[in-house]
């Protein structure tokens, strides 16, 4: 099984979603209502992500989050 997968380089919050771009340059964002910590937290809460080679992760909320899953629940609902 292999087990590397593109790290995130930036985060964002904004507008009630979540922009991530990866080392490679791919870029895609998510709605904060999709993960229901995410979805109860304010807006300052919300800009304070921490990155990790395997994800995100939002200390007020105790929120983590993988690459790996943002991008398979991206490409579920890209189709």
């Amino acid at each position: 099984m292999n087990t590397l997968i593109d790290t995130p380089a930036s985060a964002t919050y904004h507008d009630g979603s979540i922009s991530v771009i990866l080392s490679s340059g791919r870029e895609f964002s998510f709605p904060c209502s999709a993960y229901p910590r995410l979805a109860a937290g304010s807006p300052e809460s919300l800009a304070k992500i921490e990155i990790s080679p395997m994800g995100l992760h939002w200390p007020e909320l105790d929120e983590d989050l993988s690459i790996r899953g943002l991008l398979r629940d991206h490409a579920k609902h890209e189709h």
